[in-house]
């Protein structure tokens, strides 16, 4: 399935897991897009409400829209 491809399969994959309140959300995505994502999301929540894990997220499904943190 092509949404489920890293927009840059060169770079390794992470997993990024995200509280959301008391909701946990996991997802893989390439380290250029996890690293901009929690930057992102620790200036506007909780700083402490993502991490990224390093490793292989096989199973887990793609951060939503990552090809848009891989912008600056």
């Amino acid at each position: 399935m092509a949404s489920q491809l890293s927009p840059r399969p060169e770079e390794g994959d992470v997993h990024l897991s995200i509280q959301f309140h008391d909701v946990r959300l996991d997802f893989a995505a390439c380290a250029t897009a996890a690293s901009r994502f929690a930057k992102d999301w620790r200036a506007y929540h909780y700083p402490d409400a993502v991490t990224v894990i390093p490793g292989d997220p096989v199973g887990l499904p793609r951060l939503p829209n990552e090809r848009l943190y891989l912008e600056p």
